[in-house]
């Protein structure tokens, strides 16, 4: 009887190449990772597998992965593995990887303060999200082999809340500025893409996560944005965390807004880029979520309706927005308050708050890419990083934009 050899190299066609690991947590951590891929490109040196790490949003990582086939391993055997390079925005379990790991952060600006259950030890004082002691050490040994940060000032900030990770710190800029940035001289496409008519307005309404989000408040929202806006003049679009998609369920998401959905408000798809909509949006109602903080790039005129001061970072540029922009009221027409906020807060009253996001503009690709090689210990490629532009959204309404009635069960994600 013949037996099998079960050792990959057996079979490979190209051997001898840089094995890199990119670990995915969540969904959103994984979106961050793909701006990263591209800079791995066509090398033939280089070989990307991918994981998915313990979390408790581990739902929607699979979804981040579709399309990478057979190049998904099993955590166990992940950690198992030697490689020469590991990817990821999140910490959980990072300590166990057999590589040098690249970390990144996972939203823009660190907003949010860590939340007082991920404590290692009970009465910890909170810190910066993704910048304190419990985020880049395992013990006394600092996990990351480099940490990729987007600003200068999160250098300083590492400074205080973790001293000890300094050193492996780098300032590399931020992936999705300047996606953002490269295409808003497309927004008039985009609009056209997204089936926006002439002189209509797309409203956008952004919810990020949990007990401070303004996920809370879209049942009194929602109504009063139909209700109070010229039905055919405007569309409002709902973009939701992706960690309440997985939190709470696909189907769960899509029935609570079910109502509301059925009178046209378009619930933007989890898997959905949402960053062609927010660069084609008039107006973002959003909270301290990143894409608020992101907004700032662009046209749109920005409302809150929600902000948790105690769990923001106060010196963030989050912190900032909310001391800026205005609050949405309860007891004043809508109408008048998106009036307001365009007329009151034109797109260079936040200049300053964008600049805030990323202090190498532009730069994200050619400092990322170097960062990369430098550790995989091999020459950059012979050419000039691109900056691409974000691809053409779906029309709003659409199966990539807006989902499915909660009863068609056929139309669900496996």
């Amino acid at each position: 009887m013949n037996v099998v050899d079960r050792n990959p190299a057996q079979w490979a066609t190209l051997a001898g190449c840089k094995k890199v690991l990119v670990v995915v947590h969540t969904e959103v951590y994984g979106r961050r990772l793909r701006d990263v891929l591209p800079l791995l490109e066509s090398d033939l040196r280089v070989q990307v597998a991918f994981t998915v790490a313990p979390h408790a949003f581990n739902g929607g990582a699979l979804r981040a992965l579709r399309g990478v086939g057979e190049a998904v391993l099993p955590w166990e055997e992940a950690v198992r593995t030697e490689f020469d390079l590991a990817l990821a925005a999140g910490s959980q379990g990072t300590e166990r990887l057999r590589a040098p790991l690249v970390r990144l952060p996972h939203g823009a600006g660190h907003v949010k303060l860590s939340r007082v259950a991920d404590a290692r030890t009970p009465g910890e004082p909170r810190t910066v999200g993704g910048m304190g002691r419990s985020y880049l050490m395992w013990g006394d040994r600092v996990v990351p082999a480099a940490y990729a940060v987007a600003h200068e000032e999160d250098l300083a900030l590492l400074r205080v809340t973790c001293p000890e990770a300094v050193p492996i710190t780098e300032v590399v800029g931020d992936a999705v500025h300047d996606r953002i940035a490269a295409s808003m001289p497309l927004r008039e496409r985009y609009r056209l893409a997204l089936g926006l008519r002439q002189g209509e307005r797309l409203v956008l309404v952004s919810s990020t996560w949990g007990l401070g989000s303004s996920f809370h408040r879209l049942d009194a929202l929602l109504p009063r944005l139909l209700a109070e806006l010229p039905g055919r003049g405007h569309r409002i679009a709902v973009l939701v965390h992706p960690n309440v998609w997985s939190g709470h369920g696909d189907w769960q998401v899509r029935a609570w807004l079910a109502a509301l959905r059925r009178r046209g408000v378009v619930l933007v798809s989890p898997d959905t880029d949402w960053r062609p909509l927010l660069v084609a949006a008039d107006w973002v109602i959003g909270d301290h979520g990143s894409v608020t903080l992101y907004a700032t790039m662009t046209r749109a005129a920005i409302l809150l309706a929600r902000f948790p001061e105690r769990d923001v970072n106060p010196d963030s540029p989050g912190a900032e927005l909310a001391r800026t922009a205005p609050a949405l009221s309860l007891a004043h027409p809508l109408d008048r308050q998106l009036a307001y906020a365009a007329a009151e807060y034109p797109a260079e009253a936040y200049a300053r708050i964008a600049a805030r996001i990323s202090s190498e503009p532009g730069r994200f690709n050619a400092n990322m890419r170097r960062l990369l090689y430098r550790l995989l210990r091999l020459g950059e490629p012979a050419h000039e990083p691109v900056t691409a532009p974000l691809p053409d959204p779906r029309p709003l309404g659409e199966g990539g934009t807006a989902d499915a009635s909660p009863d068609d069960w056929s139309e669900l994600p496996a």
